[in-house]
């Protein structure tokens, strides 16, 4: 007899917020700590996000995480942890397992996915994972290994998966033969007891999967689609055993020993190509999976040495030969190569890369061998937290999922109900209680939740898989669905539009040499990572000038820096802060006005002395428009979306990109406190409003935008605040995002659209006599499968360009 080897010890993954860590020591004490605890397999903390993400078996209970965290003198404010579902079929499925993990004390949120068949669980810290697993088991289900249930594949067995499909096909095609010898003219009938023979395994042994999982919802006080088809089949099946066994005296009456068979077969058919086009939707994940080394070579003490990647640290240097696959987030020490990095960035063409670049673990080396120190590792490598955002949009519910959830909370009740009025109403009506059972039977077998359940994560799987191969990260579903609604797009200038490397291309004294104006700019800026800084610190270094010390050195959000140098404040900045310490910069305004009507950014550098300020002179700085923001501008507009240039940059330059670009609105002298402001004045009309942004002054309109589109050549804190994140820094991208949001989100409607339609338009027919219970079975097991066939349509989505190379 084929058996299903037992499922894998579950692995799970938690997550914890941690409150208290000021820096990179409190990062290293804290993973120490929960390294301790026995059954920790794997910990990586990140101080920006103040987050700790845990791989722990499963006897390892939230206490103890929590109890390292205080020992090592933090605290833990939220844990998130997630645990493979396993049983799972229709979404009362769904349904039941959130309410059975809602009611475990310290839970604060329960999201459950049918199609990934995992369930994000929010409580406070200290929740037993036990209690967590407890509640499942108690709901009718079973917790499995994360790994497993989101890589989709099927669990090993020594027989085929489609062996029970095949199986009960071939006991049931003798009992549909006789149907089909009628079409023939052909009166072809088997012997009773052969026909019990035939579907008594297929009812019970085949179709034991139902009665299981039937009594199980029974015993939660609920239902789900396998207590519909356990009942139906048992209702055929038993009226087919008493016709054979009282006989009526006469010519031996029709059994329906096929109709039980043949609806259970499709059944278990319907979830096999459910299950193997479930699979593909997660394909994405695996491939990204799949960019991960198990091993790395690192130099230590002169000498090649491979290692497990789980043992490489932060600082080794790692060796990467020519055709291999980098499996670290570092920096090139020795060699120079083109790396591909297409299957992370979405970028087709290989990036030249040599001393002091930035490599991405993941991708692939070309022609030459590279040194890289390793500056990340495990969960907090890049690669890593693609798989993570993908994985998390994918386990999230869109906002539309809401309406399922409220449907699917009463759908078999609903339809216990009316199988039975239609029971009772045939019988009592006609007296043929045969044909009544055989209505009531149709009823249940053809009102199938499944489709339901799988419509909106299906199609939410397949577009941010998609989105994701193309350099789109999505971080969740309602940012998605969101998108697809978007009409309005602000974008950042610097860094976004621009290519964000300015050059000083002119420097004009008030008063002294040009150099030394070039010396004290430089000066102040020592330290600052802006990108006008920069520009002014190769300057400065291109002729060799000598800087002062510079002291007291104060960031001015939006507006400059200044710094204490040779007893003097200097203080280098936009004119706004030119106005504010009241400075006149009268002698230099046609030169500005010149240079802001060239398309050039300005900026002032002054001293003041006990109050007294005086004008120094004018920077004017020049950047390059990004090869396809004018494409991306079109391309929206295309889309009939209206876009708008917000800029801290002075009114001249901001008019030269706009016109350049085609912008249809720029506001321009905007601190990053007003940004927000600008985005919720977009929105005052009700327009959805996308923010596209780089920097940390972006942080704010991204977060008060609806959707907020960050560049990974940003910053972090940029990142973290966005829902989505395009891998490059294209503004094509922009675009794109809204597109696959735009069709993922018709897929959504068409999914639910069919899934609904199959009820409403199957149910009335099998109630009112003119539905045979086998055609109902077919329909509903072909609603399954043809909504998430439809959702992996989404698979040939391309980005515009490559449409337009096509």
């Amino acid at each position: 007899m084929p058996s299903v080897s037992p499922a894998p010890q579950a692995t799970q993954e938690q997550r914890l917020q941690i409150t208290g860590m000021t820096c990179a020591s409190c990062v290293a004490r804290v993973e120490k700590g929960l390294r301790k605890v026995p059954g920790v397999c794997d910990v990586s903390v990140n101080l920006a996000t103040e987050q700790a993400s845990i791989t722990a078996s499963p006897e390892v209970v939230a206490a103890d995480l929590v109890a390292a965290v205080q020992k090592a003198g933090y605290e833990v404010a939220v844990q998130e942890i997630n645990l493979g579902i396993q049983g799972m079929t229709c979404a009362s499925c769904v349904a039941r397992v959130e309410k059975a993990l809602g009611k475990v004390p310290g839970v604060r949120s329960v999201s459950v996915n049918l199609a990934t068949e995992q369930a994000r669980v929010e409580a406070n810290a200290g929740t037993s994972l036990e209690a967590l697993r407890q509640a499942v088991r108690a709901a009718g289900y079973e917790v499995v290994a994360l790994a497993d249930s989101a890589s989709g594949q099927a669990p090993p067995t020594r027989w085929p998966e489609w062996w029970p499909v095949a199986l009960s096909a071939a006991l049931s095609l003798p009992l549909v033969a006789q149907m089909i010898g009628l079409l023939f003219g052909q009166h072809w009938s088997l012997p009773g007891w052969v026909q019990w023979a035939l579907a008594t395994p297929v009812q019970f042994w085949l179709g034991g999967r139902f009665y299981r999982a039937g009594w199980k919802a029974v015993k939660a006080g609920t239902g789900n689609m396998d207590l519909l088809v356990a009942l139906g089949t048992s209702a055929a099946y038993g009226l087919s055993v008493y016709l054979l066994f009282v006989p009526s005296g006469h010519a031996m009456q029709h059994l329906y020993f096929e109709a039980s068979a043949v609806v259970i077969t499709l059944v278990l058919l319907g979830k096999w190509l459910e299950t193997r086009a479930k699979r593909e939707t997660t394909a994405a994940i695996r491939a990204l999976q799949a960019l991960r080394p198990d091993t790395a070579r690192v130099r230590r003490d002169g000498v090649d040495v491979e290692v497990a990647l789980a043992a490489v640290q932060v600082g080794d240097l790692v060796v990467v030969r020519p055709g291999e696959r980098i499996a670290v987030d570092g920096v090139i020490r020795e060699g120079h190569s083109e790396v591909d990095e297409s299957l992370i960035t979405g970028e087709s063409m290989p990036l030249g890369k040599g001393p002091a670049a930035r490599v991405t673990g993941g991708s692939v080396n070309g022609d030459g061998l590279l040194l890289v120190e390793t500056l990340a590792v495990g969960a907090e490598t890049t690669l890593a937290r693609i798989i993570r955002m993908v994985e998390n949009a994918q386990a999230a519910k869109a906002p539309i999922q809401r309406l399922v959830d409220k449907v699917s909370a009463v759908f078999v009740p609903v339809v216990l109900v009316i199988a039975l009025v239609t029971l009772l109403g045939w019988g009592f009506a006609s007296g043929d209680w045969q044909q009544a059972l055989l209505n009531a039977v149709a009823v249940l077998v053809i009102a199938c939740p499944c489709a339901l359940g799988l419509a909106t994560p299906t199609a939410i799987m397949v577009g941010t898989g998609i989105a994701a191969h193309y350099g789109i990260l999505i971080k969740d579903a309602e940012a998605l669905e969101v998108a697809h609604a978007v009409r309005c797009v602000a974008f950042d200038k610097t860094g976004t539009l621009t290519a964000g490397h300015p050059e000083l291309v002119a420097l004009e004294p008030a008063a002294g040499s040009a150099d030394d104006t070039l010396r004290l700019a430089a000066s102040v800026q020592q330290g600052s990572e802006h990108p006008l800084a920069r520009a002014v610190m190769r300057a400065a270094a291109a002729k060799h000038l000598a800087l002062a010390s510079a002291s007291a050195v104060k960031a001015l959000p939006g507006l400059g820096i200044e710094a204490q140098i040779d007893g003097a404040t200097l203080s280098l900045g936009s004119g706004r802060l030119m106005q504010n310490l009241r400075i006149a910069t009268t002698p230099l305004a046609a030169s500005a006005a010149r240079h802001e009507q060239a398309g050039h950014s300005v900026s002032w550098l002054a001293r003041s002395i006990d109050g007294h300020g005086t004008l120094l002179g004018l920077l004017a700085f020049g950047d390059t428009l990004k090869p396809s923001a004018q494409a991306a501008i079109a391309q929206l507009q295309a889309q009939g979306v209206r876009t708008v240039m917000l800029t801290g940059d002075n009114p001249g330059s901001a008019k030269a990109v706009a016109r350049a670009l085609g912008i249809d609105e720029f506001k321009a002298e905007i601190l990053p406190a007003d940004k927000a402001q600008a985005v919720a004045d977009l929105k005052a009309d009700g327009t959805v409003v996308a923010m596209v942004g780089d920097g940390i002054n972006d942080a704010p309109a991204l977060a008060a935008a609806d959707v907020g589109i960050a560049m990974s050549t940003g910053t972090d804190v940029a990142m973290h605040t966005a829902g989505v994140t395009l891998m490059r820094g294209d503004p094509m991208l922009v675009a794109d995002t809204l597109d696959i949001s735009r069709k993922t989100y018709r897929k959504i409607r068409h999914n639910l659209f069919w899934a609904f339609i199959y009820n409403v338009v199957g149910i009335p027919l099998a109630a009112f006599g003119l539905l045979n219970p086998v055609i109902a079975g077919a329909a509903m097991a072909f609603s399954s499968f043809s909504v998430v066939s439809n959702a992996l349509l989404l698979r040939r989505w391309r980005p515009a360009g490559q449409r337009n190379q096509d």
